[in-house]
């Protein structure tokens, strides 16, 4: 039986109402290639923290970009969907069709309305899987949020 891998708790905040950001092995991202893994690798990156940590400001991205011979966008998606992925109960499950329906952070995921979000989602499940039943649904929308307003 396959265990379902769990999210490592940031270590720098403590507990309380907050909610810890999570942190994955970078293995776990959607849609990232063997040879981009292999480039994330070779230069010590293996985690979301680690992603994240190397790529905080616009020119970090750069250097990142420069320095893993790869496009900025390549760079700027892994960021945002790491980002994303920092909320737990999102991880890296959900944060691919949460950046495919145009979020591309927990402050924004915050600040939209969850009713469009869940409808825009659904639209996106239809369109791609053919499958309404992979939507998440309204209470578990309202969960992320809730997470990502107390996320630390």
């Amino acid at each position: 039986m396959a265990t379902t891998p769990r999210p490592t708790p940031n270590p720098m905040h403590p507990p309380g109402n907050s909610v810890p950001s999570a942190n994955w092995s970078i293995d776990q991202l959607p849609g990232l290639s063997s040879t981009d893994l292999k480039r994330l690798h070779a230069h010590g990156i293996r985690t979301t923290f680690n992603l994240l940590s190397l790529g905080h400001t616009p020119e970090k991205r750069r250097i990142l970009a420069s320095t893993l011979e790869t496009h900025i966008q390549h760079i700027n998606k892994w960021i945002a969907l790491a980002d994303l992925a920092r909320i737990p109960s999102v991880g890296c499950q959900h944060c691919g069709l949460l950046l495919h329906a145009g979020v591309v952070s927990p402050t924004q995921l915050v600040q939209t309305p969850i009713a469009r979000l869940h409808r825009q989602m659904l639209k996106l499940q239809v369109a791609m899987m053919q499958r309404r039943d992979l939507c998440p649904t309204i209470d578990q929308i309202n969960r992320w949020v809730g997470q990502a307003r107390r996320l630390r």
